[in-house]
């Protein structure tokens, strides 16, 4: 059965498992017997993940600091910002700011009590299940529920706590109501888009200013014409958003585009529940003309796809199907893309023990790769929204799980991927680029006196990746590692 986001996270209760909550980053170390007449490739990655905050347990449905962190995270500097979707000093979510190395939380925001219980009205919204983004020293969100007309909000508020101002409460029939996205910014005009509401009642892509002045709806989804209830956020290529819906005429949801100024609105792609996947709960990314993203169900084994498909509607690719195992399953958040990886999360079920992973993959479809499976205890479970990359740290939140079963702010230490080419007498070694501070190691002896020695000959960027050509030894073997 398909199902919408927010059914989603309530039919997946917190769970309790012994578990182990990080990965040891072992040493990439290869051995390269001398002679060898074999051709061989070999890539290994190495992770280190960390839960940086677990939120704290609800008393009647309230907490100092939030629950359900369903969004993701955005970075400035060593801090990141966050939204919690309940919890907080009245049930209704928070805002909140953390350290990268954990250390340092603090609720910037708690969103106020409504009128009546969970479908009131308030002044500043409830349940912000959408991430945030940063202009300056301001944070700009959305809350699905509450606001003068219990319909939602688009909020901004200060990184220090300071200045919250509520600029567009939805009505819930002409403007839209319910968003769970996040926004985009451009200049000082704010996109975004509403679930629900609009001229037929399937949602709407909106605008509105900084400063809360000019909300103008720009498209009111109609199901009939085979677009329906967006559930993700947009991207901004020139005057042109990309966007997807998770409904629509075949409810398998569509990908589309319209102008900025509301006109020229074309549905690009239309899933068709099979091989290329069904509700794209999740935002695009873009990259050149050619826009990736995630499908949650569908795909060759109805567990969802990543798939690629041209700002024009054209040359649709399913990159990688989910099995429902060790690679994850339901993968409702978007991507983000690093020179030609793409990392995700895939977010309620597969992943060994059941409670989502972290992944990579090429955006040619090759080289996928889990880079953490959650277990659903100190570590967390279900991941909704995207990741956030700084250096060679990918940073989330999970939903649930945690220490008192109410989510968790996580990283992963990424090592960069080592492939060695064996050529006749030499030895041909690449990493990525985009991995900045590692050192090439090799030894001939891994026992309790190995001398590691740095590489003699220094790196060649060739097409994106750092490229050594050693000379093999005959009749000794050769160890190598990626050394930070």
């Amino acid at each position: 059965m398909k199902q919408s986001p927010q059914s989603n996270f309530d039919e997946q209760p917190p769970r309790r498992r012994i578990c182990t909550s990080r990965i040891v980053p072992l040493l990439l170390l290869w051995m390269l017997p001398a002679g060898l007449g074999l051709m061989l490739t070999g890539r290994v990655t190495a992770q280190f993940f960390t839960t940086l905050y677990n939120f704290s347990a609800l008393s009647n449905s309230t907490n100092s600091d939030g629950r359900f962190p369903s969004a993701g995270l955005v970075l400035s500097g060593n801090t990141l910002y966050g939204t919690a979707a309940d919890g907080g000093t009245n049930g209704n979510g928070t805002v909140f700011a953390v350290n990268t190395d954990g250390t340092a939380f603090e609720v910037l925001h708690s969103f106020t009590a409504l009128a009546v219980p969970f479908i009131g009205t308030n002044s500043d919204g409830a349940n912000p299940y959408a991430g945030l983004i940063l202009s300056g020293n301001t944070l700009y969100g959305t809350t699905t529920e509450g606001g003068t007309n219990g319909n939602g909000t688009v909020f901004a508020v200060h990184t220090n706590g300071t200045g919250f101002t509520t600029l567009h409460s939805f009505n819930g029939s002409s403007d839209g109501g319910g968003p769970v996205a996040g926004l985009i910014l451009s200049g000082n005009t704010l996109y975004g888009t509403a679930g629900t509401g609009g001229s037929s009642g399937n949602g709407t892509v909106f605008a509105v200013h900084t400063n809360g002045t000019g909300f103008t709806t720009l498209h009111s989804f109609n199901a009939y014409l085979g677009d329906a209830n967006p559930a993700a956020g947009l991207v901004l290529l020139g005057n042109t958003l990309y966007g997807t819906t998770t409904g629509g005429n075949s409810e398998n949801g569509t990908v589309f585009k319209v102008n900025t100024d509301g006109t020229g609105f074309t549905n690009l792609y239309s899933f068709n529940g099979s091989s290329d996947g069904a509700n794209p709960y999740a935002g695009l990314v873009l990259s050149g003309n050619t826009l990736y993203g995630t499908a949650a169900f569908g795909g060759t084994n109805g567990s969802g796809t990543v798939f690629a498909v041209n700002t024009d509607g054209t040359r649709f690719t399913t990159l990688h199907s989910f099995t429902g195992g060790s690679d994850g399953a339901i993968p409702n958040a978007g991507l983000i893309l690093t020179n030609n990886t793409l990392y995700g999360t895939a977010c309620s079920a597969g992943g060994g023990l059941g409670n989502g992973t972290v992944f990579a993959v090429n955006t040619d479809g090759t080289g996928f790769t889990t880079l953490h499976s959650f277990t659903g205890g100190s570590d967390g479970a279900y991941l909704y929204d995207a990741l956030v990359l700084s250096g060679n740290t990918l940073y989330g939140t999970a939903a649930y799980g945690g220490t008192n079963d109410s989510g968790t702010v996580f990283s992963v230490f990424i090592q960069p991927q080592l492939t060695l080419l064996p050529s006749g007498p030499y030895i041909i070694l690449t990493w990525p680029t985009n991995y900045t501070g590692f050192t090439l190691q090799s030894t001939t002896n891994l026992g309790s006196s190995a001398v590691w020695t740095t590489n003699s000959s220094p790196p060649v960027v060739i097409g994106g990746q750092n490229v050594v050509i050693n000379t093999t030894t005959s009749g000794k073997q050769q160890f190598y590692r990626l050394i930070q």
